[in-house]
């Protein structure tokens, strides 16, 4: 009997990132088909199976680029169009509870940093096309800033 490990996806407009939560993954077996099914089997822990099967919701190229750490397998799956999808799959049913939003690495479409700029060393595929400064949720002290100033 096999087994759905977590999957956690976000996307840019070229790219979807899946996160599959499978630690000490084995015999690691991945298929990704232009028209958009990604298919995942390994082997985890004390020998179990653990596969599944995504349709989608665009034309992906079949090439991928993966990062297997400890603890989670990382995808960065090329879109073929460069385009936001509404959804991760082509189906409008909700997704089977193991698939869940990466918010780690969400980026919203008005945030994304042009990537044709952007270096693709994407260091285990961390959030390099978001903006964000050292500033993000603080709160602005108008007292504080005053004292500062005198």
């Amino acid at each position: 009997m096999s087994h759905n490990p977590e999957v956690l996806w976000a996307q840019r407009s070229d790219k979807v990132y899946l996160t599959v939560a499978l630690p000490d993954a084995k015999d690691i077996s991945v298929k990704c088909e232009p028209q958009g099914l990604f298919t995942f089997s390994a082997l985890g822990a004390q020998g179990k199976l653990f596969e599944f099967s995504l349709d989608l919701y665009g034309k992906v190229v079949p090439e991928y680029r993966k990062n297997v750490g400890l603890r989670n397998i990382i995808f960065s799956i090329q879109k073929e169009e460069r385009s936001w999808w509404p959804r991760i799959l082509k189906s409008e049913e909700k997704p089977a509870p193991y698939i869940k939003v990466d918010w780690n690495k969400w980026c919203d479409e008005d945030e994304e940093v042009n990537s044709e700029t952007a270096s693709d060393d994407e260091s285990a595929f961390v959030d390099e096309d978001c903006e964000s400064s050292d500033d993000d949720g603080l709160l602005y002290l108008p007292d504080l800033e005053k004292a500062r100033n005198n």
